[in-house]
């Protein structure tokens, strides 16, 4: 995976949109008919590699996306997203609701980032989290591998931050955007399966 050393201290599980609103039955998107089984069964997937990366001393971070409220109330919706999800609407994906939370499988998480677009590195603090707390690596898994994912794996490459991201801990609206997405990404990250990173912290410890 990776071709130099970075110890478990100064890697971090990067778990990616996986909120309440996202994938949980009673959040927005299922409200709104949206969902995918792939993307459902990502928190027990990804569960065992978050226990393992706190046992090793590493970091979990997770990234929230965010529609901020405004005047009255009243969610901040980009035209495009308002669009495509027209179900949206005030209390959904709110900062310190339910619903914008990390589902319950995978908390609790060191370093939160609120987002309002579809890179972790857009007008957020996150880059300055990662140096303020030596973290040179980031294992990316989450939703969409197509959207966000992508977005942010490309923006860490720009920054010289090593990236592996989960072929099987990530998942989008379909089988074939994900594995699309996957092989596009090869060129600026590694790709590994999460009991390949799970093997790479145990030989690490």
């Amino acid at each position: 995976m990776s071709q130099t050393a970075i110890p478990a201290a100064k890697t971090a599980l990067l778990i990616f949109d996986l909120q309440n609103d996202f994938i949980h039955p009673d959040g927005a998107y299922a409200r709104g008919g949206q969902g995918d089984p792939e993307i459902a069964a990502l928190p027990a997937r990804l569960a065992p590699l978050a226990a393992a990366m706190r046992a090793a001393g590493g970091w979990i971070a997770s990234t929230h996306f965010t529609l901020v409220p405004g005047k009255g109330g009243e969610p901040i919706i980009s035209p495009h997203l308002k669009a495509l999800r027209p179900f949206l609407r005030r209390g959904d994906f709110a900062p310190g609701s339910w619903g914008h939370q990390l589902v319950d499988a995978l908390q609790p998480s060191d370093l939160m980032i609120e987002k309002v677009a579809y890179s972790a590195f857009y007008m957020t603090r996150f880059e300055w989290l990662l140096r303020k707390c030596g973290i040179e690596r980031l294992i990316v898994g989450g939703i969409v591998t197509n959207g966000g994912v992508a977005t942010t794996v490309r923006d860490a490459h720009v920054r010289d931050i090593d990236v592996t991201v989960l072929s099987d801990g990530c998942a989008a609206f379909g089988r074939d955007t994900h594995a699309t997405a996957i092989a596009a990404l090869r060129p600026v990250a590694r790709i590994a399966t999460v009991a390949e990173a799970m093997a790479e912290l145990g030989a690490a410890a």
